[in-house]
C-alpha cells in the first residue's frame, strides 16, 4: 500500500476537473496504478464545489459516508481487516469539522513525499468565476486536466445514469421528451460557459485538454500525453481499454429525444470546434 502514516497535510499537485460522464473513472483507475501518483481512497473529493456549489451541500455528507463504507467493505471481501492507519485516516476525513482547508490539506496527507497528490472531481469543471478564482489563488502551482466529450452523447450518458439512480424508465415519446428538459443535462456540458472560465487564469501548461474518443481509440497514447503534462515516467498500465461505468443499454434513448438534444446543445459545436479546432473535435467521441 503506497501510504504514509506519518504524512503531513499537503495540497494536491494535480485536479482532473471534468466533465462528467467524461471518462474521469477510468483516468483515475489509470493514474492509481502510477507509482509516482497517490489517489484519496475514494475517487472525488468534492471540495471546492462544497465550497462554492450550495446545492452539493445537501449530498455530500452522504458521499463520504457510502465512501467510508465502501472502502471497509473491500478490505473485508479480502478477508483482512483495515489498517490501523486506513481506519484513523477514514475516521478524520469523514469528522467534522469537514471542507476546511486544514481539512482538505488533510486528504492528501498519506502521499509519499515522491508522489503528486491527485483529486479527481468532475463537478469541478462547473465551479462558478468565484470558484475558479478561488482555485488559482489556493492552487497556483497545480495542473488540471479536463477532458471533452460530444456533447449530445455526454448528455444522453447522464441522462441515462440519472434515469437509472432514480428508478425510472420513460414509457412514451412525451416523457422522453421531458427528459431531456432537465436543466442539468445542459449545465454539466456547457463548455461555452465553463472553458472560457478556465482559460481565464490557466495556460496550456498548466491546463490540459483531452478529447474523450481517444480514450477508446488510443488509450496508452491518452496516458502518454497526460503523464508527459505531469512530468511522470512511462508506466504500464493494466486494463487501459476497459470500458467503466457502461451506460445501461436497457435504456435506449429515442431518436427525437436525441434530435431534442442536439438542437440544444447546437451553440456548444461551433465552439468546440472554433476553441480546439476540428482535429480535436474529431476525436471526441
Amino acid at each position: 500500500m503506497n501510504w504514509n502514516p506519518n504524512g503531513k497535510p499537503r495540497k494536491p499537485d494535480f485536479l482532473g476537473i471534468g466533465a462528467q460522464k467524461a471518462g474521469t473513472t477510468w483516468l483515475s483507475q489509470m493514474l492509481s496504478q502510477h507509482p509516482e501518483i497517490w489517489t484519496p481512497p475514494f475517487k472525488e473529493v468534492q471540495f471546492f464545489n462544497h465550497r462554492f456549489v450550495e446545492e452539493h451541500r445537501q449530498w455530500l455528507p452522504w458521499h463520504y459516508r457510502r465512501a467510508k463504507v465502501n472502502i471497509q467493505k473491500r478490505w473485508e471481501s479480502k478477508g483482512e481487516e483495515v489498517p490501523v492507519e486506513v481506519r484513523r485516516y477514514l475516521n478524520r476525513v469523514t469528522r467534522e469539522p469537514m471542507f476546511t482547508n486544514h481539512w482538505y490539506k488533510m486528504v492528501f496527507s498519506p502521499a509519499p513525499e515522491n508522489t503528486q497528490a491527485l483529486d479527481i472531481t468532475p463537478e469541478y469543471s462547473t465551479l462558478p468565476p468565484e470558484g475558479v478564482d478561488f482555485i488559482a489563488k489556493f492552487l497556483p502551482e497545480a495542473k488540471f486536466i479536463y477532458i471533452i466529450r460530444h456533447p449530445v452523447d455526454r448528455a444522453v450518458s447522464q441522462l441515462k445514469m440519472n434515469l437509472t439512480r432514480a428508478r425510472r424508465k420513460p414509457g412514451s415519446p412525451e416523457e422522453w421528451l421531458k427528459e431531456v428538459e432537465d436543466p442539468v443535462l445542459m449545465d454539466r456540458g456547457d463548455y461555452m460557459t465553463y472553458v472560457p472560465r478556465w482559460n481565464a487564469h490557466f495556460g496550456p501548461d498548466r491546463l490540459l485538454y483531452m478529447p474523450f474518443g481517444m480514450i477508446a481509440t488510443d488509450p496508452m497514447g491518452f496516458l502518454r500525453k497526460v503523464e508527459t503534462f505531469l512530468g511522470l515516467s512511462p508506466f504500464d498500465y493494466r486494463d487501459a481499454s476497459r470500458k467503466v461505468f457502461a451506460s445501461d443499454n436497457s435504456l435506449s434513448v429515442p431518436d427525437m429525444a436525441r434530435r431534442r438534444l442536439r438542437e440544444k446543445l447546437e451553440p456548444q459545436f461551433g465552439f468546440l470546434d472554433e476553441t480546439f479546432g476540428k482535429d480535436f473535435t474529431a476525436q471526441f467521441r
